[in-house]
């Protein structure tokens, strides 16, 4: 936690670039699922609405969801600064330059699939925050549409940062399947999100 807390100070100091839109988008998308998982808990029990047991397993899930969007926060302020360390690698012999080349790859893959894994788990917060539309207590409406409004922020801002690392990537392979899944992400919520805004 501690670390995590750390990446979201940084992430609020103008003057730090090496927390940038990734993890915003993963702290947006964290955000939303605590208020998934509190407006989840404020219907427990309430008249004419959902069994107890649907609310508790919503809300424990996107309470799970917010504690792994804040790791990805960091996550992608750590892939972000693997990709400067490898680019400031020595290459004055073909065996450093070899070297950076692999160190840059790796980092290139990783900076891509880290906000893959929160796109997804973004896209999931945006389920559970469907799910309660209509089936939650109304003084905690505010609080609902909030939280569909950061995750979709989230998705959106998670597939920005997919799509601008996978020229650097040379696997076309690795490349295409992380472009491919980022798309259809997107697009389906996209298709989706209409009609729960």
């Amino acid at each position: 936690m501690d670390e995590n807390v750390e990446a979201f100070l940084r992430l609020l100091d103008p003057a730090d670039n090496s927390t940038g839109g990734g993890a915003a988008s993963a702290v947006a998308g964290g955000m939303a699922a605590a208020l998934v998982a509190m407006v989840a808990r404020l219907s427990i029990g309430k008249e004419g609405l959902e069994a107890k047991s649907f609310y508790r397993e919503l809300s424990a899930e996107a309470e799970a969801l917010s504690g792994e969007l804040l790791d990805g926060g960091r996550e992608d302020s750590d892939a972000f600064m693997a990709v400067r360390s490898a680019y400031r690698l020595a290459k004055d012999t073909n065996e450093e330059k070899s070297a950076r080349r692999e160190a840059i790859q790796h980092a290139m893959l990783q900076a891509a699939r880290v906000p893959l894994a929160n796109m997804e788990r973004c896209w999931r917060v945006l389920e559970l925050a469907m799910q309660l539309q209509g089936r939650s207590n109304p003084n905690a409406a505010s609080d609902l549409e909030c939280a569909l409004h950061l995750a979709r922020a989230g998705l959106l801002g998670c597939a920005d940062n997919v799509e601008i690392n996978l020229p650097a990537i040379k696997d076309q392979e690795a490349a295409g399947e992380l472009a491919e899944r980022a798309r259809s992400l997107k697009a389906l919520a996209l298709a989706r999100l209409p009609e729960a805004l």
